[in-house]
Order: C-alpha cells, then sequence, then structure tokens
C-alpha cells in the first residue's frame, strides 16, 4: 500500500536500519554456510558496517536529493 505523502525520518531510518540487519542476516547465512561456525564479531565490527553501510548509500541520497531536478 503506497504512503501518500514524503516519508517521514523516522520511517527512512527503519527502513535503513532493516536493510543493514537484512545485509547482516546474509553475511551470516553465507559465512555459516561456506566456512562452518560463524566468527564471533565485537561491537567495532558492528560499527564499522553502518558507516561503510551509510557511505554506500551515499550515492543514492546525492542522486535523489541533489542532482535530480524533478522533485
Amino acid at each position: 500500500m503506497p504512503l501518500k505523502g514524503p516519508k517521514s525520518l523516522f520511517l527512512r531510518f527503519v527502513e535503513l536500519a532493516l536493510l543493514y540487519g537484512a545485509c547482516l542476516l546474509l553475511g551470516r547465512l553465507a559465512e555459516s554456510r561456506l566456512h562452518g561456525a560463524p566468527y564471533p564479531q565485537s561491537w567495532e565490527f558492528y560499527v564499522i558496517g553502518v558507516c561503510l553501510f551509510l557511505v554506500a548509500a551515499f550515492p543514492g541520497f546525492i542522486y535523489r536529493y541533489m542532482w535530480r531536478k524533478d522533485h
């Protein structure tokens, strides 16, 4: 069901968190299938992962809000 009007900032953060969680789950599944037991991670791994995820999402932000002229 499409939303009426623009998305709220909260909804965008929830969307980003769900996508990050899906990527973590996919990576964990791939690691456990290919290498047996997954390697235990500490909090630094997740902080760096969030930062890399945000850097990878930045070109989409630039295209959506700064490059396109039709919004």
